[in-house]
């Protein structure tokens, strides 16, 4: 890969002197440095694995972020889920100012059979390639759960499939419910 502070100008041993003068302040405040010169990448991992991480066996963290996608797209997601085809609760008056995580909301799309059959499928999907993931020496996952606006379908279902996987692996889960409109709600405490 190409240095990240490399340009026509700046060669590749100018730029791993800068990156050393500019890392230089943040070694300093480390607790823990790890020589890399002779480690492959297996051996790496394993240090961060026992120093850092402080687990001996391998087990995979989920994160699952809800989001609109009127919003963008979040870019540090491995897995990004498209629900816009299900029904919207926006649509139903009294529903509209809720979030997916009141329970009118859960009800309205506990009715739904096209959302039932959509959970189904996508935990039928992680169920299957988080093992295989994991096996891989993946530590850490991002699953992004859109809708339009990231308010009622993305929260729903990203609450349910981490509370579900939570259950059927036993891994850490984390749940990030982001909305860009703060007057009404932002960062929602999983």
């Amino acid at each position: 890969r190409k240095h990240p502070l490399t340009t026509k100008d700046i060669d590749l041993r100018q730029a791993i002197d800068m990156e050393a003068r500019i890392l230089g302040s943040v070694a300093d405040l480390a607790n823990l440095i790890i020589d890399t010169t002779h480690l492959g990448a297996k051996q790496l991992s394993d240090q961060i694995k026992e120093r850092i991480i402080q687990r001996e066996e391998s087990s995979i963290s989920l994160v699952f972020r809800s989001f609109g996608f009127k919003h963008g797209v979040p870019v540090d997601t491995d897995f990004v889920f498209d629900l816009r085809c299900l029904p919207n609760p926006h649509w139903e008056p009294k529903l509209r100012p809720l979030t997916g995580l009141n329970q009118e909301v859960e009800n309205y799309l506990d009715d739904q059979p096209m959302v039932i059959e959509m959970f189904d499928e996508l935990s039928g999907l992680l169920k299957r390639w988080i093992p295989r993931f994991e096996a891989n020496e993946r530590i850490y996952m991002t699953i992004g759960i859109g809708c339009t606006g990231g308010q009622h379908r993305s929260v729903y279902a990203a609450d349910e499939m981490a509370r579900h996987l939570r259950n059927k692996f036993k891994v850490k889960v984390e749940l990030a419910h982001t909305v860009q409109d703060a007057k009404n709600w932002i960062n929602l405490p999983s």
